[in-house]
């Protein structure tokens, strides 16, 4: 299967288990699981192929952000890549779980930048000072304009290092001040892979 972290593999186990006991033949179960696709916004993997490894995640509290983290860093190194997180938390939600997720998001990731989620009515620099006040000085960036923070973390990676996008998952939409705008993790995240491959093919051509 394509899906990724320890969570992911108990969750197959499961699943062929139940199979097993309902007579389905082990070659077929596991032929079965292994075409098995995560949920858009799951663990949803985009780039690689020469590119920076991308991942789309929902993680939105301390301990799935911590699972997920933990995941890509065994991905990571097992090929001797850097993990970069991009996250927020979002407003009109439980404030005391920010800095929890900043510090979450420190220890487990290389680099990490701390932008908007749905601020709702609060101010989104309001929020990012929750996060960071649970960050250790100069450990991070702030970019509080979200399509900018997953901009900048994919011009940072280098091919071989992962970029998680956290928080927001398969939503198309980000909420400010009662108005949901049209938005979409995926889609900004393809659009910086293509230009991290264009300024890649040109720098590769003027070294030649």
């Amino acid at each position: 299967s394509v899906l990724v972290g320890r969570f992911n593999a108990a969750n197959l186990l499961g699943v062929l288990a139940v199979l097993l006991v309902s007579d389905i033949d082990l070659d077929a179960a596991v032929d079965s699981l292994s075409t098995v696709q995560p949920v858009a916004g799951r663990m949803q993997q985009l780039g690689g192929l020469g590119q920076p490894a991308v991942v789309v995640d929902y993680a939105h509290t301390p301990d799935a952000l911590e699972k997920v983290l933990l995941a890509l860093r065994e991905a990571c190194v097992g090929k001797g890549g850097q993990l970069l997180c991009v996250f927020g938390c979002g407003g009109d939600r439980d404030k005391g779980k920010r800095a929890m997720m900043g510090r979450i998001a420190e220890k487990f990731s290389d680099h990490c930048i701390v932008t908007s989620d749905n601020p709702r009515s609060e101010a989104p620099q309001s929020i990012v000072a929750d996060v960071v006040s649970g960050m250790a000085t100069g450990s991070h960036e702030i970019i509080v304009d979200r399509a900018a923070a997953i901009a900048r973390a994919i011009a940072l990676a280098r091919h071989g290092d992962t970029v998680l996008l956290a928080g927001k998952g398969h939503e198309d939409y980000q909420e400010i001040n009662g108005v949901k705008h049209p938005f979409s993790d995926v889609a900004v995240a393809v659009q910086a892979l293509n230009e991290w491959s264009a300024l890649n093919v040109r720098n590769e051509g003027g070294m030649q």
